[in-house]
Parts: C-alpha cells; sequence; structure tokens
C-alpha cells in the first residue's frame, strides 16, 4: 500500500536561518525516493496546533526579534506539543527551535526568554562570543557521523531524559564542555547543525521518515537498498 507523510513545519513563515528550510525540503526528496507521498504545511502564530494531525515536525531557527515574538505564541501551543512529543512523535528542531521546546533560553540583552519546557534542557548566553564554524559529531547508538556548520551564541546543557544527538569530534557543540552536541528526547531531535543538516546527513533524514512511518503505519518500513547513505 501506498504511504504518505504529513509534516508540519511549525513557524515555517518566520524562522529560516541560515537556509534551515533547506531540511524541509530534503525531507520532501527523501521520502520522493522512497516512494511515499508528501504534503507540508505551515503552522504560524495564532494558529493551533493538532497533535494527531502531523507524522512529523520541523522548526528552524531565526533571530532574536522573530524568536521573541514565537517564545510568546508557542505557549499557547505548549500543551498541544508536548503531547505530541510525549506520544513519540518525530521532530527535528534546529538551533532556536531547539532552545525553544527547553525551559529557556538567555536573549542577547540577558533577558530570560522561556521555552515550552517540553524537555528538561536551558540555555546559557555568551558574552562578545559565538561557537562559529565546521563541527563533526558521532552518534554511537547509531554508529552514524554527522557533518556540518554551528553558528550559535547559546550555550545548551541537557538535562533528565535527554541524550546527545552525538558527541563532538570537531567544533564545540551545545555547550564547549561536556562534548555533547544536539539532543534526543523520544523521537525528538534537535541540533545547532546550519547548512542544512540534513542535506549533508541524507542518514538523519532517512532515519526521522522511516520512524514517522513506523509510528503511523504500526509496521516496519524498509528503506531502498538503493538510497542508503553510509557516512
Amino acid at each position: 500500500m501506498p504511504k504518505e507523510l504529513v509534516v508540519c513545519h511549525l513557524y515555517g513563515n518566520l524562522l529560516n536561518t541560515y537556509g534551515d528550510n533547506g531540511n524541509l525540503l530534503m525531507l520532501k526528496y527523501l521520502a520522493e525516493k522512497m516512494n511515499v507521498t508528501f504534503h507540508s504545511e505551515i503552522v504560524s502564530i495564532h494558529e493551533p496546533f493538532d497533535p494527531n494531525k502531523y507524522d512529523l515536525v520541523f522548526v528552524g531557527g531565526g533571530q532574536d526579534f522573530e524568536q521573541l515574538i514565537i517564545s510568546e505564541d508557542i505557549q499557547s501551543k505548549k500543551e498541544s506539543l508536548t503531547e505530541y512529543i510525549e506520544n513519540d512523535g518525530v521532530m527535528l528542531a534546529i538551533c532556536g527551535g531547539f532552545q525553544l521546546l527547553g525551559h529557556y533560553y538567555m536573549g542577547a540583552k540577558g533577558e530570560k526568554i522561556h521555552g515550552i519546557g517540553a524537555l528538561d534542557h536551558y540555555t546559557l548566553s555568551q558574552d562578545n562570543n559565538r561557537y562559529i564554524g565546521d563541527i563533526v559529531i558521532h552518534n554511537e547508538e547509531f554508529n552514524e557521523t554527522y557533518y556540518g556548520f554551528e553558528n550559535h551564541n547559546g550555550r545548551t546543557f541537557l538535562g533528565k531524559g535527554e541524550r546527545p544527538l552525538g558527541n563532538v569530534v570537531k567544533g564545540k557543540g551545545n555547550n564547549s564542555e561536556d562534548g555533547s552536541e544536539g539532543v534526543i528526547y523520544k523521537n525528538v531531535f534537535g541540533s545547532y547543525f546550519h547548512g542544512p543538516i540534513l542535506a549533508r546527513n541524507e542518514n538523519l533524514g532517512i532515519r526521522l521518515i522511516k520512524t514517522a512511518l513506523e509510528k503511523k503505519y504500526n509496521e516496519p518500513f524498509v528503506v531502498p537498498q538503493e538510497i542508503l547513505t553510509v557516512n
């Protein structure tokens, strides 16, 4: 039977730092190569999020102004997003989107900006410094290496139930202290990788789609051998 994937592009008209929307294009490209019908729609400010409608959610990063607006609006979606996450919903969250899933992040002017606390991390800011440059991480659980570019002021510290997307081989990662980069919690994958992350790491995109389809149809999904990527 043909499969379909319904994707929510959360705040897709506001969060697109460094071409993060390219992740959505990669998901569509990979899904179509798997003979999966791909549908996506933007859910933005003043619009409800239906946790039962979507198979996968993508949220990117933004500048301080956009993120401040979204930090206020996303509180109205806190309950529904948390329900989606706790029900093993699949999500990819980049940079500011990753930060907003946690308890809070510190803004450029030292203000405390609240997230939704669906994940148990928090983010501090740095004075006159950013983590900028190529980054390489390795995920031991999947035995996969991910390549990308980081550019962030935030220093994120993971909490209960969270594990890193990967351990830093090259670069700074979440905070340049504990060797972690990104987050995995249930079926949520977060990262500071721009570029976008899925353009250089098709194996991660394939993993997201496979996980979403197996949850939706409650049966194994076999990825066509010809599109598997080995890093």
